[in-house]
């Protein structure tokens, strides 16, 4: 448990540093604006794709890792689309306001599952990360963007429309450049490596800091009931399922811990643009964004503890 939190507490200390500059020596949304464009096209991508592209997978379980995240991602997406009716009115919630749920259900904060997967293992835990973003970034953003595309305030955009809009998901296709450069080992000049090394490096804390600027302690006021569902979703039964079917594929060791991390990870930021851009429900997901921000910094470090000790038993 010591190990854990040590890896944790410097990533949620960034994460407060963000809440803090917000509020003190950068109060001003459209620094925060500028700094979230610049993560979201530039930096992050470049981490992207040359951590994908250097990962060293050869002592990764990729399939096991895939099936371990795909299929509870796909099992917790499935269940919410088939009930929601029963969300809805159980919740009172509106179309725009259930994508919100879908989204903080589901989608994961890449900057908080790489940071702590990099704590916690090195090298060894950023190739198995490196996997978890080539699968979960474009099946993540393709669902939302088909969620939002019908339940949205905004007319659905159709099939066309839709699909340009998870093309031009900077992600993708940094995912996908990234893949393409590792399975082909295609040779790239130092100097570029270096430069995208240098960039990518940067993100994090960059990404960390947005994160935590982007904390709305005044929205827990009168948190709606849809926010502490999509923190159970999220926080724990998510988690339970990731690691569980992780386990049943015989995954262990670094591979089961990443599956982890990146199962318990609060939701994503990217996912309040997509639903201001989609006629989401913004606000309420901005609330959700919040409260699961603060409650990670208590339930991954159980949920990691725990999976430690499951292995420790095996």
């Amino acid at each position: 448990m010591g190990n854990v939190l040590s890896a944790l507490l410097p990533v949620f200390l960034i994460i407060g540093l963000g809440a803090v500059l917000r509020r003190s020596l950068l109060p001003d949304d459209v620094h925060w604006a500028a700094l979230e464009r610049l993560s979201y096209y530039i930096l992050f991508p470049a981490l992207l794709v040359i951590s994908i592209a250097r990962a060293d997978l050869g002592g990764v379980a990729v399939l096991g890792v895939c099936i371990a995240l795909l299929g509870a991602i796909a099992l917790m997406g499935t269940a919410l689309i088939f009930t929601r009716d029963w969300w809805c009115r159980r919740l009172r919630l509106s179309g725009p306001s259930y994508t919100s749920l879908f989204q903080g259900a589901l989608r994961w904060n890449t900057y908080v599952g790489l940071a702590v997967s990099g704590s916690l293992a090195g090298p060894a835990g950023l190739a198995v990360a490196a996997v978890a973003l080539t699968v979960m970034i474009p099946t993540l953003n393709t669902m939302s963007v088909m969620v939002l595309a019908r339940h949205g305030r905004n007319a659905a955009p159709g099939w066309t429309n839709m699909m340009a809009q998870v093309l031009r998901n900077p992600f993708i296709w940094s995912c996908a450049a990234g893949a393409i450069i590792n399975a082909i080992h295609l040779p790239i000049p130092p100097v570029l490596m270096t430069f995208g090394d240098i960039l990518g490096r940067s993100s994090l804390a960059l990404g960390l800091l947005v994160v935590g600027a982007g904390l709305d302690l005044r929205s827990l006021r009168h948190p709606h009931r849809a926010t502490f569902v999509s923190c159970a979703l999220k926080l724990v039964v998510l988690p339970i399922l990731a690691v569980a079917l992780g386990l049943a594929c015989g995954l262990s060791g670094v591979d089961l811990t990443v599956v982890a991390v990146a199962a318990s990870v609060p939701s994503a930021p990217n996912g309040y643009v997509l639903a201001r851009q989609m006629g989401g429900d913004a606000p309420l997901l901005a609330e959700m964004l919040t409260l699961q921000t603060l409650s990670a910094a208590i339930t991954m470090p159980m949920v990691i503890a725990a999976v430690e000790r499951i292995q420790s038993y095996l």
